[in-house]
């Protein structure tokens, strides 16, 4: 007899999402849907506003990386202003924007992640969470405090406020960074490069293993074999010398076995590559790479696409870094569970650039912003979220009134493969009509590695809520299991 296991609700920062599997009469699963509701109300709310409101208007779109959508508001009105913004503002967006990663990249691997991993996925639920985490390993639990902090220290510093800061503007930033506030910063960086080479240590002593010629997985085999472990395309900025870059840089498309796709690919032209489709079964849309069609086209981004498709970080540890996490695979690096290791990596880079950065004396130039009118009635700004590239593409009228805007989001360029991740996942642990505790984790940890912006709070110990029901082919519910 055929069934239905729903997931409800999967819960996101603004709206809810669930997961259905279809079983088929012998208890395997044949199908399986990400349903996400996710209400893009911004794109309609900025109508009508200058759009000098963009930048820290669509901060308020996430709690978490509010200055990812700063920074790619800010350069969308950049090309509105059609200016060349000053050379020590660019820096200093720079530096936030790495701040950014650091504290969200800690967020999720120390606090949502590390539960599993450190505990084991089929933990008693109650106890997978990060205190358990501080009980079990109290010096991990504490660089994860420890980097968030640094990461939002900086946020602070040069913007005045951690959480949806206005301090990035059109045409640069509103105001310069002081010799006291960069000493302080500095004086942070030997501590935070010893953590997170600590936890890099701990990551691949405790889940994989050193061979002659290659590093091999010794633990969470089954995971890795399924957490959306896909073949698929990798899409990212890329610098003009193959480097690891946030901020800038050309769109990159690689495939799974290492090949460039497209190269030097330009942001602003976006929609000549990338386009999205509609299914009836989810708010969300699903952007693929045009010229390979739908849904072929599938491509991810973050943390493990941005590690796949560059040449180099460009910062010395994080390159050494970068040459062992490549020897997990001939080509890229396919399974979506070595985003946590990715991740730990990117933290190192952001350190080491923002050391970098601020070292350089023009960071304290008091020049930082241009000053213009609008001049081009269109602009789209790219930046790299911690969970991916974003897209902010905006028009105005003459007067400089916002007419319209499109927002493609990190989370909905990684939409097919999230999808395509639990089936797989569900293929392997679901059998039959029990529902076990282990079974539910393991679906929740294949959308975890992406990181999404599902609902931090939900899942911020160790869990999202949970509804699941076994559906009989006449809808009758034969097994409900809810996690509040």
């Amino acid at each position: 007899m055929s069934k239905t296991i729903t997931i409800d609700p999967l819960t996101r920062i603004e709206g809810h999402g669930k997961i259905s599997l279809h079983l088929n009469d012998n208890g395997v699963v044949n199908n399986a849907y990400f349903h996400v509701t996710q209400f893009r109300g911004f794109e309609k709310l900025c109508e009508g506003r200058p759009f000098r409101e963009m930048p820290s208007l669509m901060a308020r779109i996430c709690g978490i990386c509010p200055v990812a959508h700063l920074i790619a508001g800010a350069k969308a009105a950049d090309q509105i202003l059609a200016v060349q913004i000053p050379k020590t503002a660019v820096a200093l967006r720079r530096i936030i924007n790495l701040g950014q990663i650091i504290q969200s990249h800690a967020l999720s691997f120390f606090y949502l992640s590390a539960p599993d991993l450190v505990l084991g996925m089929d933990k008693d639920p109650a106890e997978r969470n990060i205190f358990s985490v501080l009980k079990e390993n109290p010096q991990m639990a504490r660089d994860g405090i420890r980097l968030r902090q640094f990461g939002q220290t900086i946020i602070e510093l040069l913007a005045g406020e951690r959480v949806h800061p206005s301090w990035i503007i059109a045409g640069g930033v509103s105001e310069p960074c002081t010799q006291e506030k960069r000493d302080t910063i500095l004086a942070s960086i030997p501590e935070m490069q010893k953590i997170i080479q600590r936890n890099l240590d701990w990551f691949k002593s405790s889940l994989i293993e050193t061979g002659k010629s290659s590093l091999r997985v010794s633990k969470f085999r089954d995971e890795i074999r399924t957490f959306a472990n896909l073949q698929s395309l990798f899409l990212g900025l890329v610098n003009d010398a193959g480097e690891l870059d946030f901020y800038d840089g050309k769109i990159r498309v690689v495939d799974s076995s290492g090949k460039i796709v497209a190269d030097k690919l330009e942001p602003s032209q976006y929609s000549e590559y990338i386009e999205e489709k509609v299914e009836k079964w989810s708010y969300m849309k699903f952007p693929y790479y045009k010229p390979k069609g739908y849904p072929d086209g599938m491509y991810r981004v973050g943390p493990l696409a941005r590690l796949n498709i560059i040449d180099r970080c460009g910062t010395p540890q994080a390159d050494l870094e970068l040459t062992e996490f490549r020897g997990l695979s001939r080509g890229s690096v396919l399974s979506s569970f070595y985003y946590h290791y990715a991740r730990l990596i990117e933290i190192l880079f952001a350190i080491e650039k923002i050391d970098q950065l601020l070292s350089d004396q023009s960071i304290l130039d008091t020049h930082v912003k241009a000053i213009a009118g609008p001049n081009n009635h269109e602009g789209v700004g790219v930046a790299e979220a911690p969970r991916g590239t974003l897209f902010h593409h905006y028009k105005i009228n003459q007067d400089g009134i916002m007419q319209w805007a499109n927002l493609i989001i990190a989370t909905g360029n990684n939409n097919l493969a999230m999808n395509k991740g639990i089936l797989q996942v569900a293929k392997h642990f679901v059998k039959g009509e029990k529902i076990e505790e282990g079974m539910l984790n393991r679906v929740e940890a294949v959308i975890r590695a992406f990181d999404p912006c599902l609902s931090c709070s939900t899942h911020a110990v160790g869990k999202m809520p949970l509804h699941i029901e076994f559906i009989n082919s006449v809808g009758e519910v034969v097994n409900r299991l809810q996690r509040s």
